[in-house]
């Protein structure tokens, strides 16, 4: 997987970039606007274009997108993410807000800005309605809600020519039109990247008011500097944050690939899921345990409970790497000592689940580990009787989740996370 980035986003650093180097290309359009920074982010390969050069001497007229978008796309990124300084026309946006741009408003009048200079193989007309991608806009938003960075899930830009500012007139124009913000570089960015198949997502920081609102001065170069400067490490943690997502996401491909699926076991018309042949994959477990460890090192969890039998050995290697105990629930009868339990009701009759009475102290923070979760039965009985014993449920985790069960739905009050969804 290749991830293009396009814009002054302090990513071109060494000290970030794995493999660093720099490649001078051309393209069937000219040279981009800088020579491409490859490397790795991780274990995701990255190309990276500086829109107005690395002195930012290339006026926005003059940035030669055709040749950035396609250099990037040769160079084999699916995926593209902006960063952009852009001017607020909402009282809501502040300054050093992030938007996660969802419409563009086309207001240059000089630009290339598309790829179809003709039509000798018939008419290429496109779709436009929904210019960014709606997977990038997640990933952007979720970075910032981690990251617990101010933002704002959907925005319109409107893109003027550049290089003067708007008049009052015209920014008063744009917040008539329904922008939220203005800039001079998403358009035909944007309009390039669909032309070309390549998925196109934009995080754009607001540095200034335009000139809209009477009682701020006018928006000027040397302010949108100051405040962008200010504030290119956040804007480098969402891109790194959002980088990491596809690296979680090519991993949990990795891992689901390792699962076998088994038709019409035990039953005509049931897609078994066999996770034994993850089990004896030393890669794969070890990914498994990885995402599991993280995603739960910081909870302060004081025990994991495991549910029989493959619960067993996700949550015991799991407490094991969290520093934390481990605790067993069973089937009724295969526990010695005294125990509390608890009966519940499957799709034929009833069963019942079992856990030692001095297995959990009041008030400890529990985990609830198990392989799969389908109708969420077992599982939702196993918290109750953590509850019933004093136990405070910190979330319960799978391996594997079947969505159309509804397990997840009858879990819902306890949290819950899964690694890997079949549908």
């Amino acid at each position: 997987m290749k991830i293009g980035i396009i814009g002054g986003s302090g990513l071109d650093n060494p000290e970030i970039i794995k493999d660093y180097k720099e490649l001078d290309v051309n393209t069937p359009f000219g040279k981009p606007s800088s020579p491409l920074i490859v490397g790795k982010i991780g274990d995701i390969d990255v190309a990276i274009i500086a829109r107005h050069g690395r002195k930012h001497q290339i006026p926005p007229t003059q940035v030669n997108n055709r040749a950035n978008i396609f250099a990037l796309k040769d160079y084999g990124c699916k995926r593209i993410i902006s960063t952009t300084a852009v001017g607020s026309l909402k009282e809501e946006i502040q300054r050093g807000d992030f938007v996660i741009l969802d419409q563009f408003i086309d207001f240059t009048k000089q630009r290339k800005e598309t790829f179809f200079e003709s039509f000798d193989f018939g008419p290429l007309h496109y779709s436009l309605a929904h210019p960014f991608s709606e997977d990038l806009r997640k990933k952007l938003i979720r970075a910032c809600k981690e990251l617990e960075f101010k933002h704002h899930q959907k925005g319109t830009v409107v893109t003027i020519e550049g290089p003067r500012f708007s008049t009052i007139a015209e920014s008063k124009m744009f917040r008539i039109l329904g922008a939220e913000v203005i800039n001079m570089s998403i358009a035909p960015e944007a309009i390039l990247a669909a032309e070309a198949e390549v998925e196109y997502g934009t995080i754009a920081m607001s540095t200034d008011y335009d000139c809209w609102k009477q009682e701020e001065k006018p928006v000027s170069w040397e302010e949108i500097s100051k405040v962008f400067n200010s504030n290119v490490e956040r804007v480098v943690q969402v891109l790194l944050k959002t980088i990491q997502y596809f690296s979680e996401q090519e991993k949990i491909r990795e891992i689901k690939e390792k699962i076998r699926t088994i038709p019409d076991f035990p039953k005509p018309g049931v897609m078994f899921r066999d996770i034994t042949t993850l089990m004896k994959d030393k890669e794969g477990m070890k990914k498994t345990m990885e995402f599991l460890y993280e995603r739960y090192k910081d909870k302060k969890i004081d025990l994991v409970a495991g549910i029989e039998s493959r619960g067993f050995i996700f949550g015991a290697i799991l407490a094991e790497k969290l520093n934390a105990g481990f605790v067993p629930i069973r089937k009724k009868g295969k526990l010695p000592g005294e125990t509390e339990q608890l009966e519940y009701m499957l799709e034929y009759g009833t069963d019942t689940v079992e856990i030692h009475k001095d297995a959990i102290s009041p008030r400890q923070r529990v985990l609830l580990v198990d392989d799969l979760l389908a109708t969420g039965g077992t599982s939702l009985a196993a918290c109750k009787l953590i509850e019933k014993i004093g136990g405070e449920i910190v979330e319960s985790a799978f391996v594997i989740e079947l969505p159309a069960l509804g397990g997840r739905e009858k879990l819902s009050r306890y949290g819950v996370f899964s690694l890997i969804s079949f549908e």
